[in-house]
């Protein structure tokens, strides 16, 4: 499996991408595992979601090209791309708290990942970066769309158009990690979480329903699906494909 899911004691269900030998990149597996959290968290009797990855390598590296490379033109990739949109806007509006634990390095769609969620946690000396312009591409999942939901547009923009990696401690000062840690990633997760498990869960879904009536009102379905559309051109240009032909090489090469 790609993926487990536990309920916990205290309340909230923890998704951890297991493919820690991929940097945990998503795949179509990590995909189907991550509807099946965002269902299985709307259950009545939880509290929150986390997201987290294996190890304490990577938090998730994005979408695997390894996987994807055969996806040339944009008729190709735009299923994937609107696949995986779908999922993190479900994630984004679903009606409980959710906290992306960055574990470690977070880059390309790792990033959209955890922009999706409510709360982001990360390890203290970790990078993370939308580096997709570097592809030759853009977020494509609707990262974009959702970072400029949660930053002001110029430190967004800034984010997006320099597609480079960023220090923990600078992401903290712009907005995007709310919390820094240093000890056990889950207990720093559960201590940061402590008071809002202790609230009704009737109360946090009330509150958390404002965001989903202010993101249903400015159509953030239909932007995220502009971005989809955009990214799904972009992803047939001869840029992207000399990136995807030279990073699956290098991967060929280390394998040897």
């Amino acid at each position: 499996m790609a993926y487990t899911i536990e309920k916990r004691e205290k309340g909230y269900l923890l998704f951890t991408i297991t493919r820690s030998e991929k940097r945990n990149a998503i795949n179509y597996e990590v995909m189907d595992g991550l509807r099946e959290a965002v269902k299985r968290a709307a259950e009545s009797d939880i509290k929150a979601l986390i997201i987290t990855g294996e190890g304490s390598q990577a938090f998730c590296s994005g979408g695997d090209l390894s996987v994807f490379h055969n996806l040339h033109t944009k008729e190709e990739a735009y299923p994937m791309l609107s696949m995986m949109a779908n999922i993190l806007y479900s994630l984004l509006t679903l009606p409980i708290p959710t906290i992306a634990l960055i574990n470690g390095t977070v880059i390309g769609g790792g990033c959209e990942l955890a922009a999706a969620c409510d709360f982001r946690l990360a390890r203290k000396g970790i990078k993370a970066g939308f580096i997709q312009g570097k592809q030759a591409i853009t977020t494509g999942w609707g990262g974009g769309t959702i970072l400029a939901e949660k930053l002001s547009a110029s430190d967004a923009m800034q984010l997006l158009m320099e597609a480079e990696l960023k220090e923990a401690e600078d992401l903290k000062k712009l907005g995007f990690f709310n919390d820094l840690f240093e000890t056990d990633s889950l207990q720093a997760c559960e201590a940061f979480m402590e008071k809002m498990l202790a609230i009704d869960g009737s109360v946090l879904q009330s509150y958390k329903k404002v965001w989903i009536r202010k993101w249903e009102q400015s159509l953030l379905s239909e932007r995220i699906e502009e971005e989809v559309q955009n990214c799904s051109r972009l992803w047939e240009s001869d840029a992207h494909h000399r990136y995807v032909k030279t990073f699956v090489s290098k991967k060929t090469l280390n394998k040897e």
